[in-house]
């Protein structure tokens, strides 16, 4: 295995009596992208506000780039950078003024932080908007300069919480172009998403999360396999989906399924048989049945 930019064993955390994190067992390569998956309360927040030093656990042992983080967290905080759901910036700054003033907050020189915002805006695709105040920006726009915002120091380590959340599709692949940047320059990128294609596309491997446990782990393609090879698919005469029934793939269990629905059809019911998506994959994992307890 390459060297580990993130290791996680027995990690649990609650608040009140709400356990958020039950015993989670995690590990991340170095110059990978992984994904966290999971639904709405899920604990995906809490996990990465614990990995960037934000939130102590109260059990279990965490190391980023190798340092403890509750020992070692000056060592974490100068090996990750973090971009949250949401805009951290000032709406009452230039995105120029935004970069220059985090960049000597970071401890660069004058001439340092005003080089390494001309460099980042360009990245970014903000030079057309260089000198509006962020209040004027659009959403996708906004995004961009929280995530350069969050980059004016180079990090091995980069944590993303649902960095996509509320961007059109444009601004969303844009989004997604940059994070494969970062990979292809040896970044280590964690991130979360509810949005199942954005860690397809992006990510090395995945896990999901549900009840506060890691109920799956793998790469996207053996994710998908969990479910099975084929899905058999009934739609009505409105193009609704009724049923959806994984398989092995062979033909003699899709015609097995198919002889077995047959009774509940008419004949306005159309058969297709399809690869399994993630979304087949979360909702089987994440639904009450396929929950861990």
């Amino acid at each position: 295995m390459n060297k580990l930019a993130v290791e996680v064993h027995g990690l649990r955390k609650k608040f009140g009596e709400q356990i958020v994190l039950d015993g989670i067992d995690l590990a991340v390569e170095e110059g990978k992208i992984f994904a966290l998956l999971g639904p709405n309360g899920a604990g995906k927040t809490t996990f990465i506000n614990i990995l960037s030093t934000l939130i102590t656990p109260d059990a279990g042992t965490v190391r980023v780039s190798g340092y403890d983080i509750v020992r070692n967290k000056e060592e974490v905080k100068s090996s990750i950078s973090l971009t949250g759901q949401f805009a951290a910036v000032d709406e009452m700054l230039t995105a120029e003024e935004n970069l220059r003033m985090m960049g000597r907050l970071s401890g660069l020189s004058r001439k340092e932080s005003r080089l390494r915002a001309d460099e980042l805006i360009k990245h970014f695709d903000l030079t057309n908007a260089v000198r509006k105040r962020v209040k004027a920006y659009s959403g996708g726009m906004r995004r961009r300069l929280d995530l350069a915002v969050s980059l004016v120091v180079h990090r091995p380590i980069l944590f993303l919480d649902e960095p996509t959340t509320g961007l059109d599709t444009r601004s969303r692949r844009t989004l997604w172009d940059m994070i494969l940047q970062f990979k292809a320059k040896g970044v280590t990128v964690f991130l979360t998403t509810q949005y199942l294609e954005e860690a397809d596309q992006l990510a090395d491997t995945i896990a999901v999360i549900s009840n506060g446990q890691i109920v799956a782990q793998g790469t996207p393609m053996e994710m998908k396999l969990r479910v099975g090879n084929e899905v058999v698919e009934l739609r009505n005469e409105k193009d609704e989906i009724i049923q959806e029934i994984p398989t092995n793939g062979s033909i003699h269990e899709v015609k097995q399924i198919i002889e077995e629905v047959t009774s509940a059809m008419t004949e306005s019911t159309r058969i297709s048989i399809r690869r399994p998506s993630l979304d087949d994959v979360f909702l089987s994992l994440t639904s009450e049945k396929g929950r861990v307890s």
